[in-house]
This record gives structure tokens, sequence and C-alpha cells, in this order.
């Protein structure tokens, strides 16, 4: 028996194949983690890359995963078959829209300029108050090491104010994603607009 859902855990990462085994083990072990935690997935409901290895985490460990896809994805076969709860938008900003609506956490694993995208996105929207979910930061094998820095540029410089570091919390590896989800303090952050 299945126990019952904490909350949504969105996760936006890659939906790339190319890419170095250890990024797609860590979205694995995230998803089997997820699951065991009691946290229902929701991504982007792509088959490859780091979107399906982070569904089958959750599926395998006998999570719950909720894909949410536009349809023009689905047209051309990009929907993950595992998923039975899918979720079919009409375009991109619709997908974004639903996805930050269900979520309770989000956490982002590496990604392209469309994993960029939602994660900036969801900062700013926090940033502005428009979202108080806990954004973690998955920084597998240092990945997200070049975009850390360029903020605290931005802060250093002066185009974001120093309490703007509280937007976003890093993890290393998917456990410590999992135990700052868990920590109560990562959903506090007082936007001063």
């Amino acid at each position: 028996m299945k126990q019952e859902t904490r909350g949504n855990v969105c996760v936006f990462c890659a939906s790339s194949a190319n890419i170095d085994a250890s990024y797609l083990e860590a979205a694995r072990d995230l998803g089997a983690l997820l699951a065991r935690g009691g946290w229902r997935c929701v991504n982007g409901g792509g088959a490859v890359g780091l979107m399906g290895a982070v569904t089958d985490g959750a599926l395998d460990a006998d999570g719950e995963v909720t894909g949410v896809i536009p349809k023009f994805m689905v047209d051309n076969g990009w929907c993950y078959d595992r998923l039975e709860d899918v979720i079919i938008t009409a375009d991109m900003h619709q997908r974004k829209q639903m996805m930050s609506e269900m979520a309770d956490a989000v956490i982002a694993l590496p990604g392209g300029v469309g994993t960029f995208e939602e994660l900036l996105e969801t900062l700013t929207w926090r940033q502005l108050g428009l979202v108080k979910v806990p954004v973690i930061i998955l920084n597998t094998m240092g990945y997200y090491d070049s975009l850390l820095a360029m903020l605290r540029h931005a802060i250093n410089e002066g185009f974001m104010k120093p309490s703007h570091a509280r937007l976003w919390q890093v993890a290393a590896t998917p456990q410590q994603a999992i135990d700052l989800l868990d920590d109560g303090d990562t959903v506090e952050f007082e936007s001063k607009y």
C-alpha cells in the first residue's frame, strides 16, 4: 500500500541523452528518494535524459509522478509512455504556469537553456513574492558553479540584494537535496518589494 503523498516537488531538468552517466544516476537517485520520502514528482513528462531518469527512479521506487507536457511535444512522441498521470497543456507557457501552481517545492537538476529559464523564472517569482516554495539547486558534479558565481557577482555588484541569496539553496547530492526539502527553514524568504 502506497503512503500518503506529502506534496508535489517540481523537478526541472534536461531532456538531453548525450550526457555523462553520473548526471543520470543522480537524477534516478533523486526520483527514488522523493518516492521513498512520500513526495510526488512533477516534471516535464519527457522520456529521455534526466527527465526520464528521475521518472524511472520515482516509479521504480513505487512513487508517483505527474508529467506536464505541451501538446506539440506529445504530437512529436516525446511524452514518456511509463507515465500514467499526464497533463497536456496548450503550450510551454501554460506548462510552466501549471507546474508552478502544483509545486510545493522546486528542485533544479542540471540542464540547458530551458532548465535555466525555468529555474531563473522561479527565482524571479520567488523574489517578487509570487511563489513562496523552496527552491533547491542540485549541483551535481559542480554543474551550477558558474551560474552560482554569476548570481553572487550580481549581488556583489548591487544588481540583487544580499537577502536574495536566500532565494535558493544548493545541494551537492540527491540526499542533501532531500535533507533540505525536509528542513522547514527552506521555505522562509520575505520579499522586500
